[in-house]
């Protein structure tokens, strides 16, 4: 009895060798897609992580501004006028509070602060020369709420930034 090969190549060994490579490849192949696949998942969470810190840090530079702002105000008697800045910022403030639902609270707070802040106003002096003993008193004490409310704000402020930098770092 003669064996005859039907086509050179088609012994038992080389079809083996044949089958094993395909396998081999075929297996390494499924293993490079996973691996991407794992690759890109966490460049898009690394992304998605970036464009968030960059939204925070929005915040956080509206944050100092509103900290400098009420820093030169500090220790001074201010009139409505003189807290244009501090409104403004909180302008700002208010318009993203409700996009940034992780700090919401603090910016909440920090609102609540510019408002209070704003609303320790004193009044216009007039063309008044002589102020009054009572009147004199009436508006120490108003300077008094005002730089107290100043503290509060001051406060919140540093609360929210505090919780900018856990979430940034988080």
């Amino acid at each position: 009895m003669m064996t005859t090969m039907l086509a050179i190549g088609t012994g038992a060994g080389t079809l083996a060798v044949t089958t094993v490579s395909a396998l081999a490849t075929g297996i390494l192949g499924t293993y490079t897609l996973l691996h991407h696949q794992q690759v890109f998942a966490w460049m898009r969470s690394i992304r998605h992580k970036d464009q968030y810190s960059a939204e925070l840090d929005k915040r956080d530079q509206w944050l100092a501004d509103l900290y400098k702002a009420q820093s030169r105000l500090a220790h001074k008697p201010c009139r409505s006028e003189d807290f244009e800045d501090v409104t403004q910022i909180g302008t700002m403030i208010r318009g993203v509070a409700e996009n940034t639902p992780a700090i919401a609270p603090e910016l909440a707070r920090v609102l609540d602060g510019i408002q209070e802040y704003v609303n320790t106003a004193l009044p216009d002096p007039g063309p008044a020369v002589k102020v009054s003993l009572l009147e004199h008193r009436t508006q120490l004490v108003k300077a008094m709420k005002q730089e107290s409310a100043r503290g509060e704000l001051a406060r919140a402020v540093v609360a929210a930034q505090q919780k900018i930098t856990q979430l940034k770092r988080g």
